[in-house]
């Protein structure tokens, strides 16, 4: 379901939130589903004229579109004695809010 999979990514993202790299290709970043409405007509094509009398009935659940990538600045820390670090001493680390995702995972559950 989409709540489901909602939850799966917030978990990923909570799980990745912390994890260092050198560089910003390497670096995870924040990930959200994309949903679509489905209209009612589509879901039961039998039950169209149901729909309150026309085709545009209310929405009867979602479908998932993709799962995006966030395009919101990594964390970059200076940290020269950092294992991952890069030659300039700078450690990337994901663009996760973990408080946001607390605040998706209990929408969501």
């Amino acid at each position: 379901t989409a709540q489901s999979l909602r939850l799966n990514t917030t978990a990923s993202n909570i799980a990745n939130a912390e994890t260092a790299s050198s560089s910003t290709d390497q670096t995870y970043r924040a990930r959200k589903p994309v949903f679509a409405a489905i209209q009612q007509s589509m879901l039961n094509p039998s039950q169209q004229s149901m729909a309150f009398g026309s085709d545009n009935g209310p929405g009867a659940g979602v479908r998932v579109e993709g799962i995006v990538e966030s395009d919101a600045e990594l964390q970059m820390r200076y940290e020269p004695d950092h294992p991952a670090a890069n030659e300039d001493g700078y450690v990337f680390y994901p663009n996760v809010n973990v408080v946001e995702e607390m605040a998706d995972m209990m929408s969501s559950s």
